[in-house]
């Protein structure tokens, strides 16, 4: 054997398995984290797709039965159930929209060298810590018709002598979407500041000397930078706001005359109220589904822009 030859015959050779304790020791290390996640949420979920198929209800004697996609027939038909879905859809805009142009004007305004910037950035997020129960009776009594705050200052400025705007059909939905875009503004406020103060003052800087005002100097310098967290919440908050139920629980109960039941509402009523669980779930499922598919547009936004790159 020639020196040449043994180092051709030691490369020839099968590389022993490196795996060993220290892998199966990092699944432990991991398994803390799944558990919770699979017990709260994926299992949960699971059960409730296939509750979906099925014939449940509160109060039967008899066993529940495998009906297949009769629930989901029968939801293609329902009238209610889409009406709440066009409620849902308006309101999820209607939040998200006015509350991410609100924050961003907010978040501009906080990242400026203000005085007692720190306390306008601890007022800001009040209504974040708030719960959203405390958050819908408190606004309730703003819109109390007799004695409301609102009310109260409109018949001084003698604009109005006072409305229920809570009751009335054609003020219902806005007045609770003032709510939900005052009630999620501070959120998306922390997350677009944070989002500035990551962009880079010497970029603003140069930007000025060469003559850039303050629009330009925002377009080409502050919102590029800001795009992918903008993108992120305003995708999160659409689900959120879809999926809103506590604030207008509270509020309005889905009233007047449904005028803002929102999908979860629907859903809450037919499991719990009529005890419908199969049909309740198959809401739920319908509702995931335009979850999954904002998630894919954000996703396929996402990939594109990564391409780009």
């Amino acid at each position: 054997m020639t020196p040449s030859t043994a180092p051709q015959r030691s490369a020839n050779k099968p590389r022993p398995d490196r795996r060993g304790p220290a892998d199966f020791g990092a699944w432990f290390l991991v398994l803390p984290a799944l558990i919770p996640i699979l017990v709260l949420s994926v299992a949960p979920l699971a059960y409730g797709i296939g509750l979906a198929f099925t014939d449940a209800q509160s109060g039967r004697t008899s066993a529940t039965q495998w009906i297949g996609l009769l629930n989901f027939r029968d939801l293609a038909e329902d009238s209610l159930f889409w009406e709440s879905f066009r409620i849902g859809l308006v309101w999820a805009v209607g939040v998200t929209v006015p509350q991410f142009l609100l924050a961003l004007g907010l978040a501009l305004l906080l990242n400026q060298d203000l005085r007692l910037r720190w306390l306008a950035r601890a007022l800001a997020i009040i209504p974040w810590a708030m719960p959203e129960v405390v958050v819908g009776i408190m606004w309730r009594l703003i819109y109390q018709p007799d004695a409301g705050i609102l009310n109260e200052t409109l018949r001084d400025l003698h604009l109005a002598s006072g409305h229920d705007w809570l009751t009335d059909l054609g003020t219902a939905l806005p007045a609770v979407i003032v709510v939900g875009v005052w009630a999620g503004m501070p959120q998306t406020t922390v997350a677009l500041l944070a989002g500035l103060q990551n962009t880079p003052r010497e970029l603003h800087e140069a930007a000025a000397v060469d003559g850039a005002g303050a629009w330009r100097r925002f377009r080409t310098v502050t919102w590029p930078a800001l795009r992918p967290v903008a993108l992120a919440i305003t995708a999160l908050n659409f689900i959120w706001n879809f999926n809103s139920f506590a604030l207008v629980y509270v509020l309005t109960s889905g009233g007047p005359g449904g005028r803002t039941r929102l999908p979860m509402l629907f859903a809450y009523e037919e499991a719990f109220r009529y005890g419908q669980y199969g049909y309740a779930a198959a809401m739920g499922c319908a509702m995931v589904g335009v979850i999954a598919l904002v998630l894919a547009v954000r996703l396929a936004g996402r990939l594109r822009g990564g391409e780009q790159r």
